[in-house]
């Protein structure tokens, strides 16, 4: 099977979809394509709006069961000098991910991540990001992403295959820091977020 062909995941142990794993399918009640998906809690370094270093990535709904998304490296990001850093780039990645659980409507975290880094990406770029779920099987949602530089056709410099986990919000209660899950709880914008994923049957 040549590269093209290749389905995600194939040859990554745990990222390989099993034989009985579904097709994804589109929630009902997701936002409509072409819709900004909005933070899923200000802190997030990812999307929150409150890190003044964070990537502040805004994803997008997509056609079935995919994202866009975009990001401005900034001097902040750089590992290399002039270059974002690999841990960076990643972190988009799995944000960009992430927010695929807002079109399956259920509450998600990364189980597991494997990334190939392309091409350097500099301080400065603007790096288009798209993601996709290609199966779910049980509690696993398996995906994929890529990043490219200059815009959504522009050459591949990370993509990623993935596989993230259903959790109930009681994940991050038992789990999160007291005052941070309080401060949560607290803010109406964020009881309302979690409220959205809680009609999933």
């Amino acid at each position: 099977m040549s590269a093209a062909t290749t389905p995600p995941g194939a040859g990554r142990p745990g990222l390989t979809p099993p034989s009985d794993a579904a097709a994804p399918v589109r929630h009902p009640d997701a936002p409509a394509p072409g819709e900004l998906l909005g933070a899923h809690y200000d802190q997030c370094f990812g999307c929150g709006d409150s890190q003044p270093h964070g990537l502040h990535l805004a994803a997008r709904a997509g056609e079935g069961v995919s994202v866009t998304a975009e990001f401005t490296v900034q001097p902040a990001h750089q590992g290399a000098p002039g270059l974002a850093h690999g841990g960076v780039l990643v972190s988009a990645l799995d944000e960009t991910l992430g927010s695929l659980s807002w079109l399956l409507r259920v509450i998600a975290v990364t189980g597991r991540l494997e990334t190939d880094f392309v091409r350097p990406v500099p301080v400065g770029a603007t790096l288009h990001l798209s993601a996709r779920c290609t199966a779910v099987a049980g509690r696993k949602i398996y995906s994929s992403a890529e990043g490219r530089i200059g815009g959504p056709e522009g050459p591949v410099a990370v993509r990623a295959d993935a596989l993230f986990i259903e959790v109930k919000l009681d994940h991050f209660t038992a789990n999160g820091r007291p005052e941070e899950i309080r401060a949560a709880m607290d803010d109406p914008d964020q009881v309302k977020v979690a409220r959205a994923f809680e009609v999933n049957p």
